[in-house]
This record gives structure tokens, C-alpha cells and sequence, in this order.
């Protein structure tokens, strides 16, 4: 499991984006998202570095 906190993700649209975003490294991957926390879940057998870099690239680095 990686997980990731999002401090710029604010609402549904900012987890609509990141779950493309890393849908796009692993279509097959589960996602979990908690706005109110600001914390990303994701069960992939990618690496962690991929993800990071998507969710900079889609504008919602982790912290």
C-alpha cells in the first residue's frame, strides 16, 4: 500500500484528477482518497516514484 498526502487536494474535482492521474500509471489500481485529510491510497505493484511523479505532473504533489 502506498499513501500519499495531498496537501493542495481540496474537493471531488482535485480526487477526480488524481485518480486519472493515477489510473494512468495503473489502470488496475485501487484508490482510496480522504479529502478531509488530504491522504491517497493506492494498492499497485508500481512504484511508489511513478505515482508521486503523476500527481506532480497533474498538479497535486505529495508532500
Amino acid at each position: 500500500m502506498i499513501e500519499f498526502t495531498v496537501p493542495d487536494m481540496t474537493c471531488g474535482h482535485c480526487a477526480g484528477r488524481i485518480r486519472t492521474a493515477v489510473s494512468e500509471v495503473d489502470g488496475k489500481a485501487t484508490v482510496d482518497i480522504d479529502i478531509a485529510r488530504h491522504v491517497v491510497r493506492i494498492q499497485s505493484s508500481q512504484d511508489e516514484a511513478l505515482f508521486r511523479q503523476a500527481l506532480a505532473d497533474a498538479d497535486y504533489p505529495p508532500a
